[in-house]
């Protein structure tokens, strides 16, 4: 269900029985000379929308900017702040339980967002507000995504070009995948992120020249259909597992005994 298009009569029905809803989040940011700086917001929201669709479950409109300063030497990389970012998801997701939502997934599909969404829901949880945790596609199915892609790449690699390609493939400038993988580095390890432990590197600029890792033209729509079908079964399944926890079950375990102050 999704929250933009239905009346506020209809949303009463929804929260006078169910108390989840799922926030899509991604980042406008440079994805290499092929993909679109569309690509993360793109992928959270037609995976949050598939996943709705099948469970019933409320979801809202999509965060479209997100943590992405690392990316801001390419053109038109846009970003905010991370205590802006925080701020504003938090505000966002008390606004939800306002309504009568108690639990929340963020389905995110940006790196930089994933420490900030965790931090908020623990700031959440803690107040015994809502219980909100941040879900990651590619994450969800690591062995098939290692599978299918020989290089595969963390950022602007084939995952990501496989993925649009099944989403929105006029959007994918496939005449630029050779100079995409010619231009980027195709093995992580090549881009040497690491010195003695340490990670060297700020920005994405530091690594690659053209903003991208992997072998992009390892993508196909069928590879990014099966790979997109495969993390929404992830996804249906944790909304259903989370729906059918006790709220109790999910905030802070107490204090072991004995309890502070017991014994005065």
């Amino acid at each position: 269900m999704y929250v933009a298009d239905r009346t506020w009569p209809e949303l009463g029905e929804y929260v006078a029985e169910q108390s989840l809803a799922v926030v899509p989040l991604g980042s406008t940011e440079q994805h290499g000379p092929h993909l679109p700086l569309s690509t993360d917001h793109l992928i959270a929201e037609s995976l949050a929308r598939a996943a709705t669709e099948r469970t019933g479950h409320l979801c809202t409109p999509t965060i479209h900017i997100g943590v992405s300063p690392h990316h801001r030497q390419f053109h038109g990389t846009m970003w905010v702040d991370p205590p802006a970012f925080r701020s504003y998801i938090e505000s966002l997701t008390r606004n939800l339980t306002y309504h009568g939502i108690d639990r929340v997934v963020y389905v995110n599909a940006h790196g930089g967002n994933t420490v900030h969404l965790r931090e908020v829901g623990r700031r959440l949880r803690d107040d015994g507000e809502a219980y909100a945790i941040e879900w990651m596609w590619d994450e969800s199915i690591p062995d098939l995504v290692n599978d299918i892609f020989e290089h595969n790449g963390p950022h602007g690699g084939p995952k990501e070009t496989a993925m649009i390609m099944h989403i929105a493939r006029e959007l994918v400038r496939e005449d630029q995948l050779d100079s995409a993988r010619d231009g980027g580095v195709v093995s992580l390890a090549d881009a040497d992120p690491r010195k003695f432990g340490a990670r060297t590197f700020y920005d994405a600029a530091d690594n690659t020249e053209n903003g991208v890792l992997g072998d992009q033209t390892d993508a196909t729509p069928e590879k990014g259909r099966e790979i997109f079908e495969a993390a929404t079964d992830q996804l249906v399944h944790l909304l259903e597992w989370l729906d059918a926890q006790p709220f109790e079950s999910l905030l802070p375990k107490p204090h072991v005994d004995p309890q502070p102050g017991s014994r005065r």
